[in-house]
């Protein structure tokens, strides 16, 4: 089990999110970068989808009650065990009673921490994520915070690596973000989709897990901006009346009434969320075959990782 101390900020479990359930209204929700965590579950020994512990934009500490392995992804950060620095993107062993310390996130937003066992919450509706408007999944639907005990469960073998993971086995944490035309995209002028593509916007800091607003100019629509509402999927970019555009994130909304003039590509979306605030994503377009050729890259990467682990092992 890990004590809390103290809480890293928006410090929540999650998985690689629930499937299927869209229909009835319930969001993904899971890691904001699950390539990230996925990699930090192989370090480990776990299966991809095991659930761990995801912060952003701060430090915290937590205590180890027993030996532990544990591997820190996503955003690189200064971490220390017991006050000495130890290298993220590597798997790692804690004894009883060591204090790990995590460092604000640079460069980007989000942390992950997997811990060999997995994050041990009770599933619901087929995943430990944490779904936080809807105050379930995790540890009560809620965000960690100082003082919670976080089970683990059962460690599979031990396995000793012998170095970090190599950076070109990382997901990429910078580059322009790809993105396909949205449903709607003829609700808008060219003007509009020239100023998505050529425009710097900021991500807002009001931005959540649920949407990413883009502090720029409004994008401006050829006919009224409010039609009834259909699905919608994370990634979609949707621009309410007279306003700038606002990217759904996995606890975002299932249907939505706002024209979507572009959807982000399911490879970048993570490399989105990791953006900070006041970061300036560059949208690119690309075709369907790119976006499928992107995801495949994605998939054959965790791969790559999985045969370098077993290329390492002693």
């Amino acid at each position: 089990m890990i004590e809390v101390p103290q809480a890293p900020p928006y410090c929540a479990v999650q998985d690689l999110g629930r499937e299927g359930l869209r229909a009835q209204g319930v969001p993904p929700a899971g890691a904001m970068d699950p390539e990230s965590l996925s990699i930090g579950n192989l370090l480990v020994g776990n299966p991809p989808g095991a659930a761990g512990l995801e912060w952003a934009l701060g430090q915290g500490r937590l205590r180890f009650t027993h030996s532990c392995r544990f591997a820190i992804t996503g955003a690189d950060s200064t971490v220390t065990l017991d006050g000495s620095s130890v290298p993220c993107w590597a798997d790692l062993v804690a004894s009883p009673g060591a204090e790990l310390v995590l460092g604000v996130p640079r460069q980007a937003r989000f942390g992950y921490l997997a811990i060999a066992g997995g994050v041990d919450v009770p599933e619901v509706l087929g995943s430990r994520s944490t779904y936080l408007p809807g105050k379930f999944g995790g540890l009560e639907g809620r965000l960690v915070r100082k003082g919670d005990v976080i089970p683990s469960g059962a460690a599979r073998p031990h396995r000793v690596r012998q170095e970090a993971l190599p950076e070109e086995l990382r997901p990429t944490a910078t580059g322009s973000i790809r993105i396909l035309e949205g449903p709607q995209r003829e609700l808008f002028t060219d003007e509009a989709w020239d100023q998505l593509l050529g425009t710097a916007f900021s991500i807002s800091p009001t931005s959540d897990r649920m949407g990413y607003r883009l502090d720029g100019p409004a994008l401006a629509h050829t006919a009224e901006a409010a039609f009834p509402s259909e699905p919608v999927c994370p990634g979609a970019i949707q621009v309410p009346q007279g306003s700038a555009p606002i990217v759904l994130m996995p606890d975002g909304p299932t249907v939505g009434g706002y024209p979507k003039i572009a959807v982000i590509i399911t490879a970048d979306l993570g490399r989105m969320a990791q953006i900070p605030p006041s970061g300036h994503p560059r949208f690119v377009p690309v075709h369907r075959e790119e976006a499928l050729t992107a995801l495949q890259d994605g998939r054959a990467r965790v791969e790559h990782v999985r045969a370098w682990l077993s290329s390492t092992a002693t």
